[in-house]
C-alpha cells in the first residue's frame, strides 16, 4: 500500500520549479495559479535567489506548487491509499487527497504565507533544531526554558520554538542545537493572530471528503472528514507538529512511501525513525520512471 508525502517550509531550493514546467501545459498551470494568488511564481520557482524565497510568504506556495506538479507528472504514483504533509506540506495532501482544488489550495497557502509572516513580526521568536540527546531529557529543558517542541519530527529531531535569548541557552546534555533561519517560532502561540484570518478563507472554501485517508499532524489520526482536516490544517498553525506521530501510523499502513517536490527530508526521517517503510523521494524529472515503478510495486502488493 502506498502513501503520498509531502514536505514543509525549508525545503525549498532555488530553481526548484524550472524542470517540473518544460512542459507547456505545467507553465500554463504555474501561470494561472500565479494570476490566482498574486505571486510571480514563474519568476520564484525558476530565477530567484535563496534569500527571496526563504521569505515565508514566497517559500509556502513554492513548496506547495512544486509538490502539486510533481505529483502531477506522476502516473502509477495517483494510485495511492494515504496522504501526509508536513507543516504547510498538509495544504499540498489536502489537495492531493481531493479534499481541496489545487486552485482552492494555492490560495490557501498564499494567505497562510502572509499570515504567518505577519504574526512573526509582531514580537521576535525563533526557532531551532535539537538534534539527538535522550528525548525525555530534550523535552523537559524546551519545557524549562518557557520554549515549546513545535517540530516533534522523530528519528532523534525535535524544533524547540518561542523566545530568541531562551533559545540561545538551550543546551540539553547529549544534543546538539542549531539555530534555524526561520523568521518566527512556528506552530506555537506566537502564530495565533494567524489563524482566525485563515479559518475565515478555510470557510469560504468548498470542501469534499478525501478520496484517501489524510493523517494528521494534530495526532497522527486519520481524518476522512473533509471540513474536520481543513479545520485541523488552520488550527495547526499555532500548534506543534507531531510528525513523530504521522510516521508511526505511515509504519501501521503502507508498505512504501512516495515522497513529493521538494522531495528528501522526510524520506530521511523515516529511513532512520520507520525503515520498515519503504521510501522513494521524487527530486527530479528523471526520477519520474523509477517513481511510477515504486508506486506500482506497492499498489500491487494490496490486490496480492
Amino acid at each position: 500500500m502506498l502513501a503520498l508525502v509531502a514536505p514543509g517550509q525549508g525545503a525549498q531550493t532555488p530553481g526548484m520549479l524550472a524542470p517540473w514546467i518544460e512542459e507547456p501545459s505545467s507553465k500554463a498551470l504555474l501561470v494561472q495559479w500565479s494570476d490566482e494568488i498574486g505571486l510571480d511564481l514563474v519568476r520564484l520557482g525558476t530565477t530567484a535567489d535563496a534569500d527571496e524565497i526563504k521569505d515565508t510568504a514566497n517559500a509556502q506556495p513554492l513548496i506547495v506548487a512544486a509538490g502539486l506538479l510533481g505529483a502531477r507528472a506522476l502516473n502509477k504514483g495517483n494510485d495511492f491509499a494515504f496522504v501526509a504533509g508536513h507543516s504547510v506540506g498538509e495544504i499540498t495532501a489536502a489537495a492531493l487527497a481531493q479534499v481541496i482544488s489545487e486552485v482552492d489550495a494555492m490560495k490557501l497557502v498564499r494567505a497562510r504565507g502572509i499570515e504567518m509572516a505577519k504574526a512573526a513580526a509582531v514580537k521576535p521568536a525563533g526557532m531551532a533544531a535539537v538534534l539527538g540527546g535522550d528525548r525525555e531529557v530534550v523535552l523537559r529543558a524546551i519545557a524549562d526554558l518557557g520554549l515549546v517542541a513545535a517540530n516533534d519530527n522523530g528519528a532523534g529531531q525535535i524544533v524547540a520554538a518561542g523566545d530568541l535569548d531562551a533559545l540561545a541557552q538551550l543546551a540539553p546534555e547529549g544534543a546538539r542545537v542549531r539555530a534555524l533561519a526561520v523568521a518566527g517560532a512556528f506552530h506555537t502561540s506566537y502564530m495565533e493572530p494567524a489563524v482566525a484570518p485563515l479559518r475565515a478563507l478555510a470557510a469560504s472554501l468548498e470542501v469534499q471528503d478525501p478520496k484517501c485517508g489524510v493523517i494528521s499532524n494534530k495526532d497522527g489520526a486519520v481524518i476522512r472528514d473533509g471540513r474536520e482536516i481543513l479545520d485541523r490544517i488552520v488550527a495547526q498553525i499555532s500548534n506543534p507538529v507531531r510528525w513523530d506521530l504521522c510516521m508511526t501510523k505511515l509504519s501501521e499502513n503502507v508498505s512504501g512511501a512516495l515522497e513529493v517536490p521538494p522531495a528528501g527530508t522526510l524520506v530521511g526521517l523515516l529511513k532512520r525513525a520507520v525503515p520498515i517503510v519503504e521510501t522513494f523521494a521524487l527530486k527530479a524529472v528523471a526520477d519520474l520512471v523509477l517513481a511510477d515503478e515504486f508506486a506500482l510495486r506497492h499498489n500491487q502488493e494490496v490486490s496480492n
